[in-house]
């Protein structure tokens, strides 16, 4: 997100606020105009949810619930890293549209705060909770409809012990592979289970479903107008900040999407 301070296309002007998926980490820029999407913060929207809940997360975490996920009223939903940018709003989301939202983070606090903010159903620390077979099945004695996978390995395999008939996982990232080397990350053994349950498995690139991003704007602002999604932000300022914040999405530290603000 930036602010215009000089254009030579006449449709923008100085002092407008810009988004772009391609933007530099830089206090300055120069950006062909084509790339640029002009934006009137409407009344009662904050600035920085239009780079979360209205952003890259908002529709992320769109796409896995609603066009992967097919997320109904009484689907019994899981969501994992539910406390991070996408996953935070894949959960709230869900449970608008009437599902039994269950979701697993990495500490007690995020917790609390997806069951008592975020209006989770209920949620475990995968770091005290460490069989996750055991604990699916606690927390889904009636099995799993919609899967949205953000650490893959061993997660997703416990997952595929529970998933209903006509199950729909949602591959939106694979967080606990990334720092390793293919021969070294968790292999899934139970891929059969898909066979006889009918699951169906997709993985997404969200680039790939730009063309639903005016239904999806649509659908998004009237929910953060009515109060029925709350975003949360980790603000690092400075530019100086920028190694530090992305470190900071592989450590479990933060809450919500995580926003660099390169000048006051």
């Amino acid at each position: 997100m930036g602010k215009v301070i000089q254009s030579k296309d006449t449709k923008f002007s100085e002092g407008d606020i810009v988004l772009s998926r391609i933007c530099p980490v830089s206090e300055f820029g120069v950006m062909p105009s084509n790339l640029l999407q002009k934006i009137t913060p409407a009344i009662g929207i904050a600035l920085p949810d239009y780079l979360s809940c209205l952003g890259m997360p908002g529709i992320t975490a769109w796409v896995g619930i609603e066009k992967i996920g097919n997320a109904k009223a009484g689907s019994n939903v899981y969501i994992s890293a539910a406390a991070g940018g996408v996953g935070i709003i894949a959960g709230q989301l869900a449970k608008v549209k009437g599902c039994r939202v269950v979701g697993s983070v990495g500490s007690d606090d995020k917790v609390k705060l997806l069951k008592e903010e975020c209006g989770y159903d209920d949620a475990f620390n995968y770091r005290v909770e460490t069989d996750y077979d055991a604990a699916l099945t606690k927390y889904f004695p009636n099995g799993i409809d919609v899967y949205f996978d953000n650490v893959g390995g061993k997660m997703l395999e416990a997952v595929l012990n529970h998933v209903n008939h006509g199950a729909r996982i949602a591959l939106c990232g694979m967080i606990s592979e990334y720092n390793k080397v293919w021969t070294e990350r968790e292999g899934v053994r139970n891929l059969l289970n898909m066979v006889g349950k009918e699951v169906m498995m997709k993985g997404f690139m969200v680039g790939s479903y730009y063309n639903h991003f005016e239904e999806f704007i649509k659908e998004m602002e009237v929910y953060l107008k009515e109060g029925k999604i709350k975003s949360k932000h980790k603000i690092y300022n400075g530019i100086e900040s920028f190694l530090e914040s992305l470190a900071s999405l592989f450590s479990s530290s933060n809450v919500g999407k995580v926003i660099l603000q390169v000048t006051p």
